[in-house]
């Protein structure tokens, strides 16, 4: 299960279309607080947020499952790139940290790769 997060409904689906394309299963949610009361954490292999969003940023919603022991690989997008963000998303694990637009091909190889480092995870437990 893919699971989307970006306050941006337009984002949502036109990623959920293509995660849907690739042949995987998705879900979307319009906030981090919304993904994280769905109780969905456990079923999600992969998380796609958005990096800024009213709230919680996706980066504050990593580092919260992580503390909480939920280690889902994550791919951060973001439309506002900050100096340090990137690093600072790839030190603590995220995946990919990719700035929109971004090209399709690139998310789908982000959430392969993210896919990959699930069952990777799940294998060792």
């Amino acid at each position: 299960m893919v699971s989307i997060i970006d306050d941006d409904q337009s984002v949502r689906d036109g990623i959920m279309d293509l995660v849907k394309a690739m042949g995987f299963k998705a879900e979307a949610f319009g906030s981090a607080e919304q993904f994280l009361q769905s109780g969905r954490a456990a079923r999600s292999s992969c998380l796609i947020t958005d990096m800024r969003m009213p709230g919680m940023t996706g980066l504050e919603l990593y580092d919260r499952l992580v503390a909480s022991g939920e280690r889902i690989p994550t791919i951060v997008i973001t439309a506002f790139p900050k100096d340090g963000d990137q690093a600072r998303a790839l030190r603590v694990g995220v995946v990919c940290y990719l700035t929109k637009p971004f090209d399709d091909n690139q998310l789908g190889t982000c959430i392969v790769s993210a896919l990959a480092a699930h069952d990777s995870h799940r294998s060792e437990s």
